[in-house]
């Protein structure tokens, strides 16, 4: 069953700049799917217009169509999106530095009535990532890179989403936190059902746990299909897998032509 779908929609900005083109995306109920793609390839306005956020940075989504659970949600706003269930942790984590991490979650949980909830929550998160419980009575703006994204993805969490969507989780930090990082996130999938869209430049890690994923490029998806199809195409291991930055647009247009050529 489809959770979330994008239909062929375009985003502007300033009314002039045109920043997504022809763009079509599914999730799938309790799926984890992956975009990929170079820095200014669109992703994050992709992330954006899910969740209502085009509209501070003079962006909109001026054609296609966007669902949740059947439900067209172009008309939403942000806040009642997230009480919807898609909720999205933006890139560069933005936490709250005076507030600790507890703090952090509480200031989340406001759509939560009972109290008994909201603590039962908070002990699920610290249980989740047991780095923010040993930091549990210090400063958020003192936490490290890689704790101050866990707070982040599990201030997320406290809304109880049927949808997470992840911005650059892996963005500054270092590998070992990174393989951290995203075991949590496909445990959470994978242990509460929660369906992940993930934004990465780190092809490799995103592909090793996403089932399905889509490659972007100059605001147009390029190519899609399963995690391992992805992994294995010789396109996207050059140019993603194999260090590069930007994907040889030429030669994915030639292995798109030559898959359908072989078919």
């Amino acid at each position: 069953m489809t959770l979330l779908a994008l239909n062929n929609i375009e985003i502007v900005y300033d009314q002039v700049f045109l920043a997504v083109r022809g763009v079509s995306i599914e999730v799938p109920e309790k799926g984890l799917v992956a975009v990929l793609g170079a820095n200014g390839a669109g992703k994050s306005t992709v992330l954006k217009s899910i969740s209502g956020l085009l509209k501070p940075e003079r962006g909109a989504v001026t054609r296609g169509e966007i669902s949740f659970d059947g439900r067209s949600i172009l008309a939403v706003d942000p806040p009642e999106r997230v009480r919807l269930g898609i909720v999205h942790v933006l890139e560069g984590r933005r936490v709250f530095g005076h507030l600790t991490p507890k703090e952090n979650l509480i200031a989340a949980a406001t759509m939560h009535r009972e109290r008994g909830h909201v603590t039962a929550l908070i002990d699920r998160m610290f249980e989740t990532f047991p780095r923010l419980a040993q930091r549990a009575k210090a400063e958020s703006g003192y936490l490290s890179g890689g704790e101050q994204q866990m707070l982040a993805i599990a201030r997320a969490l406290m809304t109880e989403p049927r949808l997470l969507m992840l911005d650059e989780p892996s963005l500054g930090l270092a590998p070992f936190l990174v393989d951290e990082i995203f075991d949590i996130v496909r445990r959470v999938n994978e242990r509460d059902g929660v369906a992940v869209l993930l934004v990465e430049q780190n092809a490799t890690a995103a592909l090793e746990i996403a089932q399905y994923g889509y490659l972007i490029e100059n605001g147009r998806i390029l190519m899609s299909g399963e995690a391992a199809v992805l992994s294995a195409n010789p396109d996207v291991a050059d140019a993603y897998l194999g260090g590069h930055e930007k994907v040889d647009y030429h030669a994915v247009k030639h292995y798109r032509r030559r898959k359908r050529w072989l078919a």
